[in-house]
């Protein structure tokens, strides 16, 4: 059954998943780019942090 299902070109429920789990990576990687070109929209006048200052904020 599974030659006759990939000789037809119909997609197994197990390929169905795998794509599926990639669409919704993708989907997540665009809303996270949305988020970050709104971010610097926001802040796009106003100073940046100096590297120095953001490093000892984080304590690195």
């Amino acid at each position: 059954m599974a030659e006759t299902q990939e000789q037809e070109g119909t997609p197994t429920v197990q390929q169905l998943a795998a794509e599926v789990a990639r669409l919704r990576e993708r989907v997540e990687d665009l809303e996270d780019a949305r988020e970050l070109d709104a971010a610097i929209r926001r802040n796009g006048e106003k100073p940046l942090i100096p590297w120095e200052h953001a490093k000892a904020d984080l304590g690195i």
